[in-house]
């Protein structure tokens, strides 16, 4: 079965007896309002599967009945809003809390747990989909900019040398040609002494200008 089919069975094995002689719109006002939600449903609902989307809706012929349950279901706490498809007047639910507590509240409990489940699943694979991301672009930034800084302390090596360099700069460039993949932060904590990620930073910007220089130099010289 359906999502929506395991829904209607459990409501029906809950509620069946209590809702006996239930007619719409009339009862609406003479039983509890879970129970004539419950009923309801089971008549004129239906429910996405949560795996795909997050969509419960009521479907009747009139605008009238549309109406009064929109009322009930705003009445009870839930947010229903309405429009109208094929001559059909839709009351429906899109917010998957909303949902769920709907769910729990006309009975539903065993769908309510599932549907909060495949929430939970759903917001950790999002929250590891965004680390993922996220570590990903540091990657890619870090090579980035590794790739750069190795460029311009090879052009530096092939224009005079590394010798030319205060001794500082030249220790940076070559632990940085030793280690072309790691952060800023590990290149100064594999450095002698140790040297933090912004002092890495200010190094690496100061040998970025200083091949700068060199080009400019090279440049005009052509």
């Amino acid at each position: 079965m359906s999502f929506s089919q395991d829904v209607k069975a459990e409501i029906v094995s809950r509620h069946s007896k209590k809702t006996k002689g239930f007619t719409f719109p009339q009862n609406t006002n003479n039983i509890n309002p879970a129970l004539a939600l419950a009923y309801l449903f089971v008549q004129n609902g239906s429910v996405s599967d949560p795996e795909s989307s997050y969509h419960l809706e009521l479907v009747f012929d009139t605008e009238k009945e549309a109406g009064i349950v929109s009322e009930l279901v705003e009445e009870q706490g839930f947010k229903a809003k309405t429009s109208v498809r094929k001559d059909k007047h839709i009351v429906y639910l899109k917010d998957r809390e909303n949902i769920a507590d709907f769910l729990g509240f006309i009975g539903a409990v065993n769908a309510m747990m599932k549907m909060e489940n495949s929430l939970i699943i759903k917001d950790m694979r999002n929250s590891v989909n965004r680390r993922v991301n996220f570590e990903t672009a540091n990657i890619e930034r870090t090579v980035g900019a590794a790739i750069k800084d190795i460029e311009d302390i090879r052009y530096i090596e092939s224009h005079g040398g590394l010798k030319q360099l205060p001794e500082e700069l030249r220790k940076t460039a070559e632990t940085r040609i030793e280690y072309p993949d790691i952060s800023l932060k590990s290149l100064g904590e594999n450095m002698r002494p140790p040297l933090g990620k912004s002092g890495v930073n200010h190094r690496l910007r100061r040998l970025r200008e200083f091949a700068q220089k060199l080009r400019g130099e090279k440049d005009e010289e052509l």
